[in-house]
């Protein structure tokens, strides 16, 4: 059942990609969340989900990220963050990672806080039961859902709810959307050759399109895939989830 947004005391949690390369994004969850009536405070204390570490194999390295976690965030309502990837970590990366340490009171506090963890465009649907926030985007788009956005997080249809909801808005399916473009965190890192072909195949089914802009709802992806748009001269501009919702028909965020 939805939750009235007025008085709801809520966390953004940026995370370190969009708090260091693209503050634009967090900037615009804000934006759009006090539209809507909520409170949003972010917390200083908080750092990465430790999910480069967990996803290495770095167990004991990962469990201090999920201290500082729980420490920065306790006592909201509700966190939110601009990542399906991070709110997958968070959720499903978390508990493991708390009980490896075997802190009964660690893995209580998880347990705890991650249920109030979503994702952005889970926040908006399920929680505040919106779809349109007033948002106005008079232009030809396509989105890609990202895999941990849909196999992790599991967010589902909620970001073309609030996408189709958008005034003005050109949404075109984008053909084999549920293919990974291959950024994969440290995949790309070890596997560059794979990762460049996966995405190449991914740029050119943007291109299919024929739309102006790309979305998607985790800017690590957006920017694997909008780095090889820019080499190919493409003119296809990447931008996120949020910040197309952000866009009200004034021109202004």
């Amino acid at each position: 059942m939805p939750v009235p947004a007025d008085g709801l005391r809520v966390a953004l949690f940026a995370t370190c990609v969009n708090d260091m390369m693209f503050p634009s994004t967090p900037k615009a969850v804000v934006s759009v969340l006090e539209r809507l009536g909520c409170t949003v405070e972010f917390p200083m204390e908080q750092t990465c989900c430790g999910q480069m570490f967990t996803n290495t194999g770095y167990f004991d390295a990962a469990v201090p990220t999920v201290r500082a976690y729980v420490k920065a965030f306790a006592g909201y309502d509700y966190i939110v963050a601009p990542s399906g990837s991070c709110t997958g970590a968070v959720r499903h990366q978390h508990p493991m990672l708390a009980r490896h340490a075997k802190d009964d009171a660690l893995i209580a506090a998880v347990d705890d806080i991650v249920t109030k963890t979503y994702d952005f465009s889970e926040f908006l649907v399920d929680v505040l039961g919106v779809t349109d926030v007033g948002g106005y985007f008079p232009h030809r788009v396509t989105y890609h859902p990202t895999c941990h956005s849909v196999r992790v997080a599991k967010v589902g249809d909620r970001p073309y709810q609030l996408l189709k909801a958008v005034k003005g808005i050109d949404l075109v399916p984008l053909p084999d959307a549920d293919q990974c473009c291959g950024f994969g965190g440290t995949f790309s890192i070890k596997n560059p050759d794979v990762s460049v072909a996966m995405g190449a195949d991914k740029a050119r089914h943007v291109r299919e399109t024929g739309a102006e802009y790309l979305i998607t709802g985790d800017n690590a992806c957006l920017m694997h895939i909008g780095g090889l748009l820019h080499r190919e001269n493409s003119g296809v501009k990447p931008i996120h989830l949020a910040e197309v919702l952000a866009h009200t028909e004034g021109g202004a965020r």
